[in-house]
């Protein structure tokens, strides 16, 4: 297992990050019956099985199950007597956990009720990644800002992180953060695939400019990519993707990728899912891919991503099927700027 260094920060992530949105009751309320189905002997399987192979990091929501994955999650370090430092532990508020007006959103009250219930879920004095979850097109960027700050300054929460925001909010947040001298996001959690690269034209150039963590949701965008969908298939095309058919994915530029997958995975003697792991792990810009499982063997699976290194000819092969169609202003950006180079400039 390799150790990224978490955006500027001094800490150092595991480049697979354990996702918990599985962590639930099968059946239950909302789109969790048709993600979550695991109990705590389950969790406590895969949560073992992944610090054994070297993962530090482990993501959830406390929208998950409505809770029930940061129990499951804080339980299942418990049993397993994981020291807390060996651990960094990541969770999320905004989404809404009720009916209640004020139980949803990234509002100061919504924030500070939220940590406290977190906390006491996952049986631990402090959260290291505290991430807002979703845009809040209410609250003003200012009053979520300075409630994270007063979190971090109180010890609850280390490092304070947002997830699908766009690249504007996020530049004005980290703007906002510097004048005020408060706590600043140091991650960014967002969707990224083979099958979706839109995170490149204008997400990307900020995580670049402004040294941010980058923590991929979703690489196989939903199971899409598992390798049971598309051309050369053998398997029935059952899972979640059969059930919640998200994140959005134009199909016929997904199934030129899987069939070009599935020439590097016989290739290497590997599998689809772990190609689609392994091209996203292989981005420079990438710190951490969440992967998530319901079996045994599909968190092995994942787990080998780590372990397969791509070659050139591989990167080039799958970078080319999946390109990114020209977009303004993109096209003129390159067309205008291409001869301004960094080198020093001598008069013809």
């Amino acid at each position: 297992m390799r150790y990224k260094q978490l955006g500027r920060t001094g800490l150092f992530v595991s480049e697979i990050c354990l996702g918990t949105m599985t962590f639930g009751e099968a059946g239950g309320a909302g789109i969790w019956g048709d993600i979550a189905d695991i109990d705590q002997k389950a969790a406590d399987a895969i949560v073992g099985r992944s610090l054994a192979a070297g993962v530090n990091f482990i993501d959830t929501a406390d929208v998950y199950s409505f809770g029930a994955s940061e129990v499951l999650l804080g339980r299942a370090l418990r049993n397993l007597g994981v020291p807390r430092a060996d651990v960094v532990l990541a969770t999320k508020v905004t989404s809404a956990m009720s009916n209640k007006p004020n139980d949803r959103g990234a509002s100061r009250g919504h924030i500070m009720d939220s940590v406290a219930k977190s906390l006491e879920r996952l049986q631990t004095d402090h959260i290291d990644l505290y991430q807002i979850h979703a845009n809040d097109p209410v609250t003003p960027i200012e009053e979520t800002l300075r409630a994270l700050d007063d979190l971090v300054r109180q010890g609850m929460v280390r490092y304070v992180g947002v997830s699908n925001w766009m690249a504007w909010k996020m530049a004005k947040a980290l703007g906002m953060s510097e004048r005020l001298g408060i706590a600043r996001f140091e991650t960014v959690q967002a969707y990224y695939s083979i099958a979706g690269r839109d995170l490149e034209r204008e997400i990307v150039p900020l995580l670049e400019e402004e040294r941010l963590g980058l923590m991929v949701w979703s690489p196989l965008a939903g199971g899409l990519l598992s390798g049971k969908f598309g051309p050369g298939a053998a398997g029935n095309g059952e899972g979640r993707r059969a059930n919640f058919d998200f994140p959005p994915v134009d199909l016929d530029r997904a199934w030129v990728c899987v069939g070009a997958m599935r020439e590097v995975a016989e290739k290497h003697g590997s599998t689809v899912a772990t190609v689609a792991l392994a091209y996203v792990l292989a981005k420079p810009f990438v710190t951490s891919v969440i992967i998530g499982a319901k079996r045994m063997d599909q968190l092995e699976q994942n787990l080998d991503a780590a372990k397969l290194a791509l070659d050139a000819d591989d990167m080039a092969k799958l970078d080319g099927v999946s390109a990114l169609p020209a977009e303004y202003p993109g096209w003129m950006l390159e067309r205008q700027g291409g001869q301004r180079v960094p080198e020093p400039f001598t008069e013809a």
